[in-house]
């Protein structure tokens, strides 16, 4: 799905300040300015391979059940979702300890034509693991739940 590779603002790796381990599913590409050491792919099935360290997180929104289980298995990293649908992934989340900022609507992406791309719905900007949720909290990116 087209609307499943898009690259994260580098605003907001910049308001978080933090370096990742690894990111979990980067685009095909690689990420763009994705503070992270390594990365999967589309390519690479991040869902089968090891999670390691901090982890950065923007899944497919087309389904992202999957991908939360994992990151909430895995608690030491920052994910990106969007906020609302009707899955059972988001009542898990808020269910967890894990932290969230709901970011204003309308924030750009870019595609992978280096095209920006405005996301017509919210999303959310979710921690877990305490220097993670310490990063969410200073990042001035909006108040915390």
């Amino acid at each position: 799905m087209a609307n499943d590779e898009l690259y994260t603002p580098k605003h907001i790796f910049d308001a978080l300040n933090l370096r990742f381990d690894l990111d979990v599913c980067a685009p095909i590409e690689g990420p763009l300015h994705t503070p992270a050491d390594k990365w999967y792919s589309q390519l690479d099935d991040g869902l089968v391979k090891p999670w390691f360290g901090r982890v950065w997180m923007n899944p497919p929104f087309s389904k992202p059940s999957p991908w939360v289980d994992k990151w909430l298995d895995h608690k030491n990293g920052v994910a990106l979702l969007p906020m609302g649908g009707n899955g059972r992934w988001l009542g898990k989340l808020w269910a967890s300890e894990a932290k969230v900022i709901v970011m204003p609507p309308n924030v750009s992406f870019i595609n992978t034509d280096g095209e920006e791309r405005k996301i017509m719905y919210r999303i959310a900007l979710w921690a877990i693991g305490e220097s993670n949720i310490t990063a969410l909290k200073m990042s001035g990116l909006g108040i915390i739940r």
